[in-house]
């Protein structure tokens, strides 16, 4: 593999990607072009996957499916706790102006499927850091509805053959917020 052509100045850049992209709440209603979104997901395949499974299916849903999401989303909540809960839920949801699901095939080896879980994950990093870069904020949800089998029925994806890896909310960002970490030496162990 070549070194980028710009050198430390690539590498910068793409530091600064990776440092600052950032899961968000709050989305402007403007929409993001289909074709940035399967620009991102024709990359976020490229992940590394273990004997090329190639485990991901990606999902964009449209307005009936978004519809029909946020409706699950407002029962789910008005049963965890009341009316009043169920609708902020489903209003904060209806703000979100893109959708993407990542599902995951099952598989009854173990280690597969740990790798497959692993490769979606990677998948999905790529995804996010194309979009951050095109100025799309995304957020990776495992909530609720990612758990529930009308969930799938929505998508159309058949709950026994795989499991949903995240719901993705993306659209161009009012506000980013900005994070932390630990201090390096706090997480790195490094042997002789």
């Amino acid at each position: 593999m070549k070194p980028m052509a710009d050198g430390r100045d690539g590498l910068r850049q793409l530091a600064e990607r990776i440092r600052g992209r950032r899961s968000t709440n709050l989305f402007l209603k403007q929409k993001v072009s289909k074709k940035l979104i399967r620009d991102a997901i024709e990359l976020a395949r490229w992940a590394p996957n273990h004997h090329l499974t190639e485990p991901w299916r990606f999902y964009v849903l449209g307005e009936q499916a978004i519809a029909a999401s946020i409706e699950l989303i407002r029962d789910n909540a008005a049963r965890k706790k009341d009316a009043a809960y169920g609708d902020f839920k489903a209003e904060s949801a209806r703000a979100v102006p893109g959708w993407l699901v990542v599902t995951c095939k099952k598989s009854p080896d173990e280690i597969l499927q740990r790798e497959d879980y692993a490769a979606c994950c990677c998948a999905i990093q790529n995804l996010m850091l194309y979009l951050s870069e095109a100025g799309v904020a995304t957020k990776w949800t495992t909530g609720e509805i990612t758990r529930d089998a009308r969930f799938h029925r929505i998508l159309g994806s058949d709950p026994d053959a795989s499991f949903i890896v995240a719901l993705i909310w993306y659209g161009y960002p009012k506000v980013l917020p900005t994070q932390s970490r630990q201090p390096l030496e706090n997480i790195l162990t490094e042997l002789p």
